[in-house]
């Protein structure tokens, strides 16, 4: 039965919004009017999720989603259990519809459960909603509905969602404490230099003896941030702008991230970080059933990386000319030799998917323990650092105090 968005005006003269199931827009009325309502407006939840995407795009700008990556991992792994329980598909989609407690979440799963009733696939269905579901998602979706095995591809998937996650909140948590710390350093020592060097400089103005070089020094350091800071800060922002629309240029993007991955320790926790992520949509593709070119194009999509998804697209060329996808991948040395080396195991075995998600998973613990090991180094290397450049601000305040005093004596 498909589903109607509706807007009624209640007895109090209020406006009441939701999903009501109908088999026509004249029935749905009527049912509106059975429950005390005055219908004005009845539509297929399809055209209404339409327009209502449109208004929270304009409202919210792009990034504006219905469903976050942690709850698309738990509705992924909902529907996994419930189509693996043996509940059929609408059945499924009826069911978390009801549960739904956003508006936009509900209008999006009632606008697929009116397109699967209608006689599409549930791949095809997602693919109308290609700002909530990426095309790797809609992929290993329609890879299962032709093998069959829906539910173990949907649980596969949320599995993949899940781990995701977890690297990259491990991520997250590893880089906020140097980077609280270093803001923090960084407010203290606008504030030294800005205030209160210039205050305590000020006491020895009138005094004829020269100033210390440190003190002048930091002086002379007060002096350009607070006459030429804003400016500076403009000029870093301008960077930061012109670096950002660079990028939308595919060939100058490429080139710099190529350069990012040749930074001594950050461009190694990159490469790992985007293969981990190629290895494990690639095992799950190929666990799936998609063809190995197809599956490869999409992992590719998935990197990142413009460099890496480049060196990508190169190794698809090469499996497409016949060559093994192990030799393809370690003719790139952007990729990390492990992933070669899995692929080999798993060609040799016929144990593809496995192998890859054995490499995945190999390459997602070095990130992490890369990330530690990093944000282990620069905590108290930051500390340090804070304490050091404090300690020179403070030396600049006391050695004309020192000085002064040793004249009084």
């Amino acid at each position: 039965m498909p589903a109607y968005a509706f807007e009624a005006l209640t007895d109090n003269g209020s406006t009441e919004k939701g999903l009501l199931e109908a088999d026509t827009a004249r029935a749905a009325r009527s049912m509106l009017r059975s429950r005390g309502l005055v219908p004005l407006t009845v539509e297929p939840a399809t055209a209404q999720i339409g327009t209502e995407t449109a208004q929270q795009t304009h409202h919210r700008g792009w990034g504006g989603r219905a469903f976050s990556a942690a709850q698309l991992a738990v509705w992924t792994r909902q529907m996994a259990g419930l189509v693996g329980a043996g509940l059929p598909l609408e059945r499924a989609l009826a069911s978390l519809t009801d549960e739904a407690e956003d508006e936009r979440q509900r209008y999006i799963l009632a606008t697929l459960r009116a397109e699967v009733n209608a006689g599409s696939s549930f791949a095809r269905a997602l693919e109308a909603h290609p700002h909530e579901f990426e095309h790797v998602y809609t992929a290993v979706i329609a890879a299962g509905e032709q093998s069959g095995a829906l539910g173990e591809v949907l649980e596969r998937l949320a599995d993949d969602l899940d781990a995701s996650l977890t690297l990259r909140s491990k991520l997250i948590g590893a880089s906020l404490y140097p980077a609280i710390v270093s803001v923090v350093a960084l407010v203290i020592v606008l504030f030294l230099v800005t205030y209160v060097v210039p205050q305590v400089a000020s006491v020895f103005a009138g005094s004829k003896r020269a100033l210390p070089l440190l003190t002048t020094a930091m002086l002379a350091l007060s002096a350009f941030v607070r006459e030429w800071g804003w400016w500076a800060a403009l000029v870093g922002v301008g960077v930061a702008m012109t670096l950002s629309l660079a990028r939308r240029h595919e060939a100058l993007r490429e080139r710099l991230d190529a350069a990012w991955l040749r930074l001594p320790l950050i461009g190694r926790l990159s490469r790992s970080y985007n293969a981990a992520r190629f290895a494990s949509t690639l095992a799950m593709l190929v666990a799936a059933g998609v063809p190995i070119l197809k599956a490869l194009q999409t992992a590719a999509d998935t990197l990142n990386n413009r460099a890496m998804r480049a060196d990508a697209l190169d190794a698809l060329i090469l499996v497409r000319e016949g060559a093994p996808l192990a030799s393809a991948l370690s003719s790139k040395s952007r990729f990390p030799g492990l992933l070669a080396l899995f692929a080999r195991l798993g060609e040799q075995t016929g144990q593809l998917p496995l192998m890859l998600q054995r490499a995945a998973h190999q390459l997602s613990t070095e990130v992490q323990r890369r990330a530690l090991q990093l944000a282990t180094i620069l905590e108290p290397l930051l500390i340090v650092v804070m304490g050091l450049v404090v300690m020179l601000i403070v030396l600049a305040v006391l050695l004309p105090i020192i000085q002064l005093n040793q004249l009084v004596r």
